[in-house]
């Protein structure tokens, strides 16, 4: 039996030598450069990589990985891993609009992991060169091209000393409600949460066959969990072939997209709900006329809240293409679970909740059921007692899937991954997210971090934001910050208009197609109208905000403590005037 990762590219490497592992659009297109990696090479390339980590007695010590999503990502990942090295996954500096969230990104993650060696791609490396001033941290720490490395250097790999609880790599949260912490998977870990994925998803040896192999196409980031945990290495738990291009080929064409799923036919491919709003919004005639998508069995939908209106629009839409409605698969996952909690049954239509506004686009999405081998409770979070069926609480796991802890973390470890519920044996991770489970399905709300309380009453900011976004086809999908400002009595907070209204009030940012700015007055009545009629709230304040200026995580997560604070400080980057309240 298997005891990592590593055993298994041995298995692959000899068994199907040959075959290919992963596939890169170096362009984003099918028709462009594209680059093949075979299970073979990938074994020596991973081993020379390792070699040349074991050599300098790394062992036991961080590398950072900075790279593009294509095949030396892959390769130093695992060569990591081949070499008992502790992988740490990074954002690779790229394009001047990404250079300082980026850097800023890689200098907490590189204080925190105590990084000793940067491993990355020739452009990466040289554009580290040229970031002396703003990275000073860069100073006496190897940087290494592993495409540099001669395959020669594999034949002095040694085989580690894994077990199951051996740290494989550090994952870092893409920090929507805190900064990024590490968190510590293990090799138990990983394995544990490819099985939950491969049962979840159907990948089983029959269903590769019937694919030809072709696993996933993905274009999701390499140093984010979701496009890892998934994509990458649920190809190699099981010997098969996926196709990886860049986020940034994705968000220029879209199509490329759903052109890729319609060359290579994989039976697995998603991403976050945003995406399928983008692949909407570029769904022209021609496009569809071109595309046969029958084969896409798994579109799975996650890392944020999955939206019915998406899912609806995206089935009708693409019906012509052969696109089934069974295949729209949401789940659920985070980083301290390793990925994978729940899923859909595959083949099953997504089950739907409808929610107090009586509209479908408003429905409640479950995120399926929870995978065998984990235990999901709804706990109270205050009184961290178990609630009934139905009533939505906090969601806490149990499982071999959760990881060890925080890195070098030890209270917020204590807090999040050693949580105790009367009636259940062991420890419990607190994820944070608020929930309920009804029927056996997992239904995902909000984050407990996020939760406003306005007249006593809860709400979720994502309903907001939903009944926002639904007022008016100028405001773009998933792209709109609801939050609460303390409103003190008699006086105007900070960035918003005084009403005499004291307590917690909510306000909204949204952005707002370019065109359409001069509708600016008419759509935030629109957005008012609409928060009023489904949750029967004012809104202090409405702001609209040129395209791309909400802050997001790494991951295209909203930061709705981010917005609340530029909205505080005058920030925002405002289209027109903002309303008054």
């Amino acid at each position: 039996m298997a005891r990592s990762l590593v055993d298994l590219l041995t298995t692959h490497a000899t068994n199907q030598p040959d075959r290919t592992a992963y596939r890169y659009l170096a362009t984003g297109d099918v028709d462009g450069e594209i680059e093949e990696i075979s299970y073979a090479r990938l074994a020596t390339r991973s081993r020379a990589v390792a070699a040349w980590l074991q050599e300098r007695g790394l062992a036991g010590s961080r590398a950072m990985l900075l790279y593009p999503p294509g095949p030396e990502f892959v390769c130093a990942y695992l060569g990591c891993l081949s070499a008992g090295v502790v992988a740490v996954p990074g954002v690779p500096p790229q394009g001047r609009s990404q250079n300082h969230r980026a850097l800023t990104r890689t200098k907490r993650l590189m204080a925190d992991a105590d990084a000793k060696v940067i491993l990355g791609g020739r452009e990466v490396i040289a554009a580290l060169a040229t970031m002396a001033e703003q990275l000073p941290e860069l100073d006496g720490i190897t940087r290494l091209v592993t495409e540099d490395i001669p395959d020669e250097t594999a034949a002095s790999w040694r085989e580690p000393d894994l077990t199951p609880d051996s740290v494989a790599f550090l994952q870092y949260t893409s920090g929507s409600t805190s900064a990024p912490r590490g968190v510590v998977v293990t090799h138990g870990n990983l394995l544990d949460n490819e099985r939950v994925i491969a049962e979840r998803m159907g990948h089983t040896a029959d269903v590769l066959d019937a694919h030809d192999h072709e696993l996933f196409v993905s274009w999701l980031p390499v140093y984010h969990d979701m496009g890892l945990i998934g994509p990458v290495l649920n190809t190699l738990y099981l010997g098969a072939t996926t196709t990886l291009f860049s986020p940034l080929h994705f968000l220029q064409r879209p199509d490329r997209w759903l052109t890729a799923i319609h060359r290579y036919r994989p039976h697995t491919s998603g991403a976050p709900n945003f995406a399928y709003e983008l692949a909407l919004k570029h769904a022209r005639p021609e496009l569809l006329d071109g595309l046969d998508l029958s084969g896409w069995k798994v579109a799975f939908n996650g890392a944020e809240p999955v939206r019915a209106a998406t899912l609806r629009r995206f089935a009708e839409t693409f019906a012509p293409t052969g696109f089934r409605p069974e295949a729209l698969y949401p789940c659920y996952g985070l980083a301290e679970a390793t990925l994978m909690v729940s899923g859909g049954l595959v083949d099953t239509p997504p089950v739907l909740l409808e929610t107090d506004t009586g509209t479908g686009d408003a429905a409640a999405v479950s995120c399926g059921r929870p995978a065998d081998g984990w235990t999901v409770a709804i706990a109270d979070p205050e009184r961290q007692q178990e609630r009934p069926e139905g009533e939505v609480g906090e969601i806490w796991l149990s499982g071999a899937s959760v990881a060890k802890g925080y890195w070098r973390n030890t209270l917020a470890t204590r807090e999040s991954f050693r949580a105790t519920l009367p009636g259940h044996e062991g420890r419990f991770l607190r994820t944070g997210d608020l929930g309920f489970l009804r029927g056996g399905e997992l239904f995902v709300t909000g984050r407990l971090k996020d939760l406003m309380v306005v007249d006593g009453r809860n709400h979720y900011p994502q309903d907001l934001e939903l009944s926002a976004e639904l007022a008016h086809p100028a405001l773009r999908p998933g792209c709109t910050a609801a939050f609460s400002v303390e409103s003190p009595s008699g006086s105007a907070a900070e960035g918003g208009a005084g009403d005499g209204v004291e307590g917690e009030q909510p306000v909204l940012v949204a952005e707002v197609a370019a065109e359409s700015a001069g509708e600016s007055a008419k759509i935030i009545d629109l957005i008012r109208g609409a928060i009023g009629d489904a949750h029967g709230l004012p809104v202090r304040d409405v702001v609209l905000v040129h395209p791309g200026t909400i802050p997001k995580t790494s991951s295209g997560k909203i930061q709705r403590r981010a917005t609340r604070t530029a909205y505080l400080d005058g920030t925002l980057s405002v289209v027109g005037a903002p309303a008054a309240g």
